[in-house]
């Protein structure tokens, strides 16, 4: 088990940590959900699938733990989103469900993976969902 940074091409530091050993084999990778860090998946957990000989990388998502917090940039409003959506007007996040599963695809390119099992928990299972098909 060991935590890391890697540096995404847009300059998104994604930390990570790996448990068990580097294998042939796809290794699975743990997506949390929206707020919530890596630690979310419970060590118990990770120390398990890799006693089974599983490789298992769990990551924080950008704005979430120690990646990259994006404070600079502007918080939507919940009720400003709403009354847009209402009145249909296009809302433009300051990112997308696509940027985040890029991120994941650069963290898998920076660990040389080219196959992976990827679980998600609520918004880590859309982004794991977008990510299978970039």
């Amino acid at each position: 088990m060991s935590i890391k940074k890697i540096t995404t091409p847009n300059q998104i530091e994604i930390c990570y940590e790996t448990f068990g050993a580097e294998y042939n084999t796809s290794p699975i990778v743990l997506i949390s959900g929206a707020g919530l860090q890596m630690l979310g998946w419970p060590d118990e957990f990770c120390k398990m699938l890799a006693k089974i000989g599983h490789r298992v990388i769990r990551f924080d998502n950008r704005d979430t733990g120690e990646s990259t917090n994006l404070k600079h940039l502007p918080a939507p409003a919940p009720w400003r989103v709403a009354l847009m959506h209402k009145l249909g007007f296009r809302i433009s996040p300051p990112y997308t469900l696509e940027d985040m599963a890029i991120d994941l695809v650069h963290l898998l390119d920076g660990l040389s993976v080219q196959r992976a099992h990827l679980v998600g928990i609520s918004l880590g299972g859309m982004i794991a969902q977008v990510a299978a098909i970039i």
